[in-house]
């Protein structure tokens, strides 16, 4: 990477990781604050407040990333931040269930993930891209972890309403890093790797492969949103901690997991057996799920289920993404993902809502036999899937004066040994292949690439 390369992608790893903050930090201790405002009568109405969030999230994140083709990224992200952080403003002086969740609203509101991806496109190289969309990934990956430990940390010392401050204040933060830090590109374009092409939606929608994984990133992000609505209570009531204490828990079992998931990402990939691990990480979260249906009478039951539960999340949520670059069609990537996006956020809504619900009618053996058959499901179907080629994403620049023929540059791509899938975009003027994991004739790729300068 280049300077200016590095700079963007730290920089907006780093604004992606403030605004995912201001999600997270929430996360542990929402459900019990929410249950001392005004008109929290039952925990339906906490679950609507707390997944709130990802239903403006999830109407609004594709078509706001659209707009930012048409009247730049940097205005939606602006756009963006300044609700995130007035819906952080709001939640934070609310003194009413029914304010909350106008809050809760208002943030989701500011969906500006796929702005964020399209302008690192912008400003980066294709050859550079996969490293520089890791960093965000790995932002997230962390910043998730670290809020389990410090949201009830923080709201020992701050409150939840002080933590919804700190958030809309980072959110600020993160608009005037915007400007300060992040380069503004030479020209912005459309990226079929990081942006939905609604022409491409159809045969996205279509593909089984992909909507099993769709339904497996909303099955998990549901499953999330209604343990979050219980395990805080099973925390206090069974094993009496305080909730300034829950990060006592949440550490080791995040630690855990993240420290398994590493291992078990290398031999999948390296061993082409990512379907084993992946099958094995969804039995293991629907194991953890029936488990907390079965048993939550005592502390060392809920850290055992939830250190399994962590070791299933953190491969689920590792691979998922790997799986939908190595299934989805080469040049409809930024719509797979888009779509992926866009169940996650609808699972973190029906999840919370659902679990909430569960929780006033059934307790907790309600919520876990649903979050039990969500990942039953899901586990049912992830056994028909076809294992995934050994292949990784690779892209190319296509010179802007070449004016060749782009059906035919893409068969001469498509025969070199290695390539699995190649299809050249003049419209992004970049060529985009699959390639094996293992060994690929990258000099005649060059060769012909470099023909089209």
């Amino acid at each position: 990477m280049n300077a200016t390369e590095l700079r963007a992608s730290l920089g907006l790893a780093g604004i992606y990781a403030l605004r995912m903050l201001g999600m997270f930090l929430i996360l542990p201790v929402f459900a019990l604050y929410a249950q001392t405002l005004e008109g929290a009568d039952n925990h339906t109405l906490i679950g609507i407040a707390l997944g709130s969030y990802g239903l403006t999230q999830a109407l609004l994140q594709l078509p706001l990333g659209m707009l930012s083709d048409k009247i730049g990224r940097k205005k939606v992200i602006y756009g963006g931040l300044l609700l995130f952080a007035l819906g952080s403003f709001v939640a934070a002086g609310a003194h009413d269930i029914a304010t909350l969740t106008v809050g809760r609203i208002i943030q989701g509101a500011g969906a500006i993930s796929a702005a964020i991806t399209a302008l690192l496109a912008d400003l980066t190289r294709e050859e550079n891209r996969t490293k520089a969309m890791a960093m965000i990934g790995m932002s997230i990956g962390t910043t998730f972890a670290a809020s389990l430990v410090l949201g009830p940390l923080l709201a020992k010392y701050i409150g939840v309403n002080g933590i919804f401050a700190l958030t809309g204040a980072l959110s600020l933060a993160a608009l005037i890093g915007v400007w300060l830090i992040i380069p503004d590109p030479v020209s912005s374009r459309f990226h079929s790797d990081t942006e939905a092409n609604a022409k491409r939606l159809p045969a996205v929608l279509k593909d089984p492969q992909l909507l099993q994984l769709n339904y497996g990133i909303f099955a998990l992000h549901a499953a999330q949103m209604a343990m979050f609505v219980t395990i805080p209570f099973a925390l206090i009531k069974t094993a009496h901690l305080d909730k300034t204490q829950h990060w006592q828990v949440y550490l080791p079992v995040t630690v855990i997991g993240f420290l398994l998931m590493v291992p078990a990402i290398i031999y999948g990939e390296k061993k082409a057996r990512l379907k084993q691990v992946f099958v094995g990480a969804i039995a293991l979260m629907a194991a953890a799920q029936m488990g907390m249906a079965m048993a939550l009478d005592s502390f060392w039951q809920i850290v055992i289920w939830l250190g399994l539960y962590f070791i299933a999340f953190n491969i689920l949520e590792a691979t998922l993404p790997s799986l939908i670059s190595k299934i989805a069609p080469a040049d409809a990537k930024g719509t797979a993902i888009g779509v992926y996006n866009t169940a996650q956020s609808l699972g973190l809504f029906l999840g919370a809502a659902a679990g909430g619900w569960l929780y006033t009618r059934f307790g907790p053996a309600g919520v876990f036999g649903f979050t039990s058959l969500l990942m039953l499901t899901w586990l049912l179907w992830s056994l028909a899937m076809r294992p995934p080629k050994p292949v990784r994403s690779v892209m190319f620049h296509i010179g802007e004066d070449w004016r060749g023929d782009a059906g035919d540059l893409s068969r001469q791509l498509a025969g070199v040994a290695g390539v699995h899938e190649a299809v050249v975009v003049l419209e992004d003027r970049v060529a985009y292949l699959k390639v094996s994991q293992q060994q690929w004739d990258e000099a005649t790729v060059q060769r012909l690439i470099g023909a089209t300068f």
